[in-house]
């Protein structure tokens, strides 16, 4: 079931930001949650290999990752050794993959879905940010794939995990059906992925409407709408902690970013 939850003001944040329980076998505080930030409420959860290439995906994908390995063995040898290095690698550049972001940080979460491209349209719509269960989502692999977690004492994969249990996409595909998905944590391949805490969602091929997957399959699926009159105000509280475009996108592309919307004209 995906609850909704609509925040209009600075203290609805408060939970959303700070949300942990306590472990008494860690004597800490922990959450096990992964954020997805969108400027839009109206948008639907999809991949991008699903917007790029529409009811071709399945037949295109093999194809993309393929030229795309062979152009990007240049830099990186080790591209050909496994479909999901192409593919992780392929996403952080912006080929069309059947993975979707996620951040373990909240804050994050929050600057993507408080960042526009058009900044005209900040209090033109409302924004949001999904947020899913990395310990529910495990529950719902198959046991293959839940006796490598739990033999790693994990409940995300890494690549070498994955490959473990699936080292081809059909073989993902005929596992997963509609009705499961991988949480991976990508290598930290350069500082954007560490500054934004990234994770990513593998999403099978007989998953046609992962929003319809969460809703039937999961019970801690959260989307949280942030009111468009709110979007300034929580953009300025992110770059007040310190949370910008100079953060998530580290370099001068990231500075520019930042530098444009700070001197920006309402």
């Amino acid at each position: 079931m995906i609850r909704e939850i609509v925040i209009s003001d600075l203290e609805g944040l408060a939970e959303f930001i700070t949300e942990q329980e306590y472990r008494e076998d860690l004597d800490r505080y922990r959450n096990s949650y992964l954020y997805r930030g969108m400027p839009d409420s109206s948008y639907k959860m999809e991949t991008s290999l699903h917007r790029n290439c529409k009811h071709l995906q399945k037949q295109l994908e093999p194809a993309i990752l393929e030229n795309f390995a062979k152009y990007a063995v240049i830099g990186d040898p080790t591209i050909a050794e496994s479909v999901w290095r192409q593919m992780i690698l392929g996403q952080h550049y912006g080929l069309p993959t059947r993975m979707l972001d996620w951040t373990h940080s909240a804050l994050v979460g929050l600057h993507f879905a408080t960042a526009e491209d058009n900044l005209a349209l900040m209090e033109k719509h409302d924004c949001m940010v999904w947020r899913i269960d990395m310990n529910e989502m495990t529950t719902l692999l198959p046991e293959r794939y839940q006796e490598i977690v739990n033999r790693k004492q994990s409940t995300i994969f890494s690549v070498d995990m994955l490959l473990e249990a699936a080292d081809s996409l059909a073989e993902y595909d005929s596992d997963m059906g509609d009705s499961a998905m991988v949480i991976i944590e990508p290598p930290s391949i350069n500082q954007r992925i560490v500054n934004q805490y990234s994770f990513f969602s593998l999403i099978p091929m007989q998953m046609t409407d992962i929003e319809k997957f969460l809703d039937l399959r999961t019970e801690n699926t959260v989307k949280y709408v942030i009111k468009a009159d709110l979007r300034w105000r929580v953009r300025d509280m992110l770059d007040q902690l310190n949370m910008s475009e100079r953060i998530v996108y580290p370099g001068l592309d990231g500075l520019s970013k930042w530098i444009a919307r700070h001197y920006y004209v309402k």
